[in-house]
């Protein structure tokens, strides 16, 4: 099993209040960086590690600061959140700027790599990603061409085994799976 973290905003607040009385600038307004919608996967896997690339300087520091361990949990494969939330791959948490936090939801995403020879095109794309989204337990399919793989997002507790996925990508005919990660 492979995994993932996807940060979506959920929420932006501003204290005007708490700005005219506390603040340098009185009219900061709004956090100017991120918007409500926004999301931002993470991942650790073959030669991508965007946990270091994104935390090294495209992030907000203040946020960065709040939600980096709850990534690297999630990363890890791990309970973000055991018994506070009523889904232990997940966390809402926001930044440390008390004039106008942001609130974002952290989640495990996990998934397993199919890798397959002979997939070549589009079309081979396509046709493998229906074949394995119709699995039980099968959340989302991402096909990567560039890669030669497909990462099937699984339900950790109904998550498929290997020989089935393998199963249904080699029943088409023309593709062979070569590893599943």
């Amino acid at each position: 099993m492979q995994y993932k973290c996807k940060v979506t905003v959920i929420d932006k607040k501003c204290f005007t209040d708490f700005q005219e009385k506390y603040l340098a600038d009185v009219n900061s307004g709004p956090c100017p960086f991120y918007n409500v919608g926004d999301e931002f996967i993470f991942e650790r896997y073959g030669d991508e590690d965007t946990f270091w690339r994104e935390g090294n300087g495209t992030q907000c520091a203040e946020a960065w600061d709040c939600i980096s361990r709850y990534i690297y949990t999630a990363l890890q494969g791990g309970s973000i959140m055991r018994n506070w939330t009523n889904d232990e791959r997940m966390m809402i948490a926001c930044c440390n700027d008390g004039t106008r936090p942001v609130i974002f939801k952290i989640e495990r995403l996990d998934y397993k790599v199919v890798k397959i020879d002979g997939m070549n095109s589009e079309k081979c794309a396509s046709k493998i990603k229906h074949a394995l989204e119709n699995i039980e337990g099968v959340d989302d399919v991402n096909i990567r061409t560039d890669k030669k793989w497909a990462e099937v997002f699984v339900r950790r507790e109904t998550a498929p085994d290997d020989s089935t996925l393998k199963e249904e990508v080699e029943k088409l005919g023309e593709y062979r799976v070569t590893g599943i990660d």
